[in-house]
């Protein structure tokens, strides 16, 4: 098999994320490219769970329509996803808590909570013995399974390959995987991948307050603060968020805060402070369903055009929504040294595909970045922290600093930072703050704004951003599609989407919103989309689905 996708399933608190994870290893372990999506309620216990883990000789972003191999730790497991099955249908679960079997008899039951209370193991270990009886049913040693949790299980490691055991015994091989010979790459959710970017970036503090899909991330950073001499912070609100990082920036510090539209909200007055006093901040926000509360733990792209206009006034913003691991671990870099070296709020939009989906992740795929630091005054005059120049921005110094008095100011003031109302100097310092812009879009120009690829000649072009790379790039190719996916919205990289759009008489946009932001945005610019394709359900496009919808539009 070149292409297998597997299915565990249970209730909150049965650990299927985790389980998730760790059959992604264990198939990665064989060389196989990985990537994991996980279906989840806003419940702690009870609701349903799922981890669809997909496994591919290919780069792979996106999930099938159909499974070949279901785990399933209760009743709701098989009921709520039989008909995915491919035929024949390849079963395992818990005959303890399943009664009926959708194989019709073929699929392997297994007494798996009764092993486990006679093994004196925790009931969440029910996921140990389940992954053993899989790895023998797709013919993978046991030694490669034994290596995965010896690695990634450090609690009660013996217990859990004592289950493990007891479930690879009870069970016989009903399928192959082979394994590929290549070295296996390492396995980061986007939050993960997003993380180590900014910590190669310079980052030196995060502050969050958790929201989904960025909590990951939050939690992420804390795991690794010692190994990278991190703060790691989690204050009251997100409008304490907000406010510390700026004050970590006024001393110099790169830093970093993450959050979900609510918390955004709340964060909005704080982005037009950093915009006025020139402070710079990278601000992760995670999207996600609304309005309001909407669905907390599903997927969206409907926050685009609140990125682009969020806060008060005027002023210069970066924004990048990355679609993949490499990705996110690529602009995130950007954004920090976007924000340091203009002096401006950069915002990175994700998603919870984004964020919490698992990709094998090719750091050879990335191209080199270097660490960017700030314009540093250099002490030939008196220290104006405002001063009026031909980028725009103004040289820094930090305090405490004996030799300058450095005032920071979210008045309107003037090169000093003193405030002031007067009509000639408001313009003054509005046009100065504004001018960033132009330079930083020049800047821009050296790097992959907006990427094309799927058959690069064709007159009908998808256009996607965020999450829906993957799959589109999947179906595009199949479709023999040209696919562009735009990387950066603001600054809007007009002349590079033009040329990305040579030759092309028939545009489709692929959007997880029902309003088509995207599609709006381009327009605004000055280019014309045909055809529109959303889905704004909380789910994500499978590859099947997506290339139906696409059938009836070129």
């Amino acid at each position: 098999m070149t292409d297998f996708s597997v299915l565990i399933a249970g209730k909150a608190g049965d650990g299927i994320n985790q389980a998730g994870i760790l059959l992604s290893r264990l198939l990665s372990e064989i060389g196989l490219n990985i990537y994991m999506s996980f279906d989840y309620q806003s419940l702690i216990r009870g609701g349903h769970n799922f981890s669809v883990i997909r496994a591919s000789d290919s780069k792979i972003a996106a999930c099938r329509e159909k499974i070949d191999f279901l785990l399933a730790l209760n009743q709701d497991a098989i009921d709520f996803h039989k008909q995915k099955l491919t035929d024949p249908a390849r079963v395992a679960f818990d005959s303890d808590a399943v009664k009926s079997d959708p194989s019709g008899g073929k699929g392997l039951g297994l007494p798996i909570s009764k092993t486990v209370k006679e093994e004196g193991a925790l009931p969440i270990m029910r996921n140990s013995f389940l992954m053993g009886a899989f790895a023998k049913s797709v013919g993978i040693e046991w030694s490669v399974l034994e290596r995965i949790f010896r690695k990634y299980i450090p609690r009660q490691t013996d217990l859990n390959l004592k289950l493990a055991q007891r479930g690879f015994d009870s069970a016989s091989q009903v399928a192959r995987l082979e394994p590929t010979g290549r070295k296996p790459l390492p396995l980061f959710t986007g939050n993960e991948a997003m993380g180590l970017g900014f910590i190669k970036g310079g980052l030196r503090n995060y502050v969050a307050y958790p929201m989904t899909p960025s909590s990951n991330l939050l939690h992420f950073l804390a795991d690794v603060a010692e190994d990278f001499s991190l703060r790691v912070i989690h204050p009251e609100s997100e409008i304490a968020v907000v406010l510390m990082a700026l004050g970590f920036a006024y001393s110099g510090e790169k830093t970093a805060v993450g959050t979900s539209g609510g918390g955004f909200c709340l964060m909005n007055e704080g982005l037009s402070f950093s915009g006025m006093a020139e402070l710079p901040i990278a601000i992760v926000l995670g999207q996600r369903p609304g309005p309001s509360t909407g669905l907390p733990t599903y997927t969206s792209q409907t926050e685009l055009h609140f990125a682009l206009n969020a806060g008060q006034g005027e002023f210069v913003r970066f924004v990048v929504a990355p679609g993949d691991a490499e990705q996110a671990f690529y602009w995130s870099q950007v954004a920090l040294n976007m924000a340091w070296k203009y002096q401006i709020p950069s915002i990175v939009l994700s998603d919870k595909e984004m964020a919490e989906g698992a990709f094998s992740f090719d750091l050879k795929s990335v191209a080199p970045l270097e660490e960017q630091g700030p314009v540093l005054w250099d002490r030939k005059d008196v220290y104006r922290r405002y001063k009026d120049t031909e980028t725009g921005v103004s040289p820094l110094v930090f305090a405490p600093e004996k030799d300058a008095i450095i005032k920071v100011n979210s008045y309107e003031h003037d090169e000093d930072g003193i405030t002031t109302e007067e009509a000639p100097v408001t313009k003054k310092m509005q046009e100065k703050r504004l001018r960033k812009e132009k330079v930083l879009a020049q800047d821009l120009e050296n790097y992959e704004t907006v990427s094309v690829f799927g058959k690069i000649d064709s007159p009908a072009a998808v256009l996607c951003w965020g999450s829906n790379r993957g799959v589109c790039a999947e179906a595009g190719e199949a479709l023999d599609l040209r696919v562009i996916q735009v990387n950066v919205f603001s600054p809007f990289p007009a002349k590079r989407f033009e040329k990305a759009l040579g030759g092309v008489t028939k545009l489709i946009s692929v959007e997880n919103n029902a309003t088509g932001q995207l599609a709006r945005l381009v327009k605004f610019h000055g280019f014309m989309v045909h055809e529109r394709i959303g889905r704004y359900d909380g789910r994500s496009f499978s590859v099947e689905e997506l290339k139906r919808e696409l059938e009836g539009k070129i």
